[in-house]
């Protein structure tokens, strides 16, 4: 029996490495063969499952402190670039330490200009999990002036003022400051296009400079074969922290469910913990193990519900 592991990051307790491991140990104990997958879909993490950073760069932080944000440069020229290491919402101290009126998108410019500097022909840019809602002015101030060429993976399909209804709250932001910050993005001249609103507005501002914006997960999935993995799987076991509605619009979950669908092969969806909103049913690390527990001990909690779950498939997958 072939299982492929192609989990998301379980934010704030496993790495999409470490989750994928886990699954992969609780495999092995029902004796399953597991192949790990990581993946990302342009938010925090992306750049780990591609590799990790062989650059570093003192950037403007999200409230102007200064940060070391790790980068990587490819043999073929490629950049990548990931956002939250440059202006993330955990640089900022979380929604309860952030300033969402003064949070900046600047130290991503410097990113893309650090790698310019060193020779890249193109940047790609991971956007996902900031602490701005400045619809990339900060990042565009810093931009070059000899622009390579930009690419960036959106880990989500929101237009761009949804970066202040929907996604400032999450922030920190109050009402009167998502009021403040909608009227400051619908004064700038940016392309509704869908994945503009990605990053607090960051993808939208990169797209009126020319970027051009693609589906995060896909570009994830591409570059690492997920699809050549899948098609020699008999079950793929993917899953994340919180399991809800928004795991269906182009995060890891659904379109890893997506994608198994279409190929036909069977899946197997684990979460921290499922919300009420969940279009689907998921295996609860929370429910099955206690709250305490489940933060305390994932790892071993994801490899034993694995296990337990693989078990009871009377015939395999």
């Amino acid at each position: 029996m072939r299982l492929l592991a192609a989990p998301d990051k379980f934010r704030g307790t496993l790495t999409a490495r470490q989750a994928a491991a886990a699954i992969a140990t609780g495999a092995a104990r029902a004796g399953w063969t597991a192949f790990e997958l990581p993946l990302a879909d342009g938010g925090e993490g992306t750049l780990d499952v591609l590799g990790g950073g062989n650059r570093q760069t003192t950037v403007t932080g999200p409230l102007g402190d200064p940060v070391e944000a790790e980068w990587r440069l490819e043999e073929d020229g490629t950049a990548l670039v990931e956002v939250a290491l440059a202006c993330g919402l955990s640089l900022a101290g979380g929604p309860e330490g952030n300033d969402p009126l003064r949070a900046t998108s600047r130290g991503v410019g410097e990113l893309i200009a650090a790698a310019a500097a060193e020779g890249a022909r193109k940047v790609v840019v991971a956007v996902g999990g900031v602490a701005s809602t400045d619809g990339g002015v900060g990042a565009v101030e810093a931009l070059p002036a000899h622009l390579p060429p930009l690419e960036v993976a959106c880990d989500v399909e929101a237009r761009f003022l949804d970066a202040a209804d929907v996604f400032a709250p999450q922030k920190g932001a109050t009402t009167e400051q998502v009021r403040i910050l909608r009227e400051r993005l619908a004064q700038l001249d940016i392309p509704d296009l869908p994945g503009a609103g990605a990053a607090g507005g960051l993808a939208g501002g990169l797209a009126a400079m020319g970027a051009r914006l693609v589906p995060g997960f896909d570009l994830v999935a591409d570059r690492l074969g997920f699809d050549e993995r899948l098609a020699e799987a008999d079950l793929v076991v993917t899953g994340e922290g919180l399991l809800d509605a928004t795991s269906f619009t182009g995060k890891v979950v659904g379109r890893v469910l997506e994608r198994a669908a279409t190929a036909g092969v069977e899946m197997l969806v684990l979460a921290g913990e499922v919300a009420a909103n969940s279009p689907i049913d998921a295996f609860s690390l929370v429910e099955r193990y206690g709250p305490e527990r489940a933060l305390s001990e994932p790892a071993e909690c994801l490899a034993e519900l694995v296990a337990t779950a693989l078990a009871t498939r009377r015939n395999g997958p």
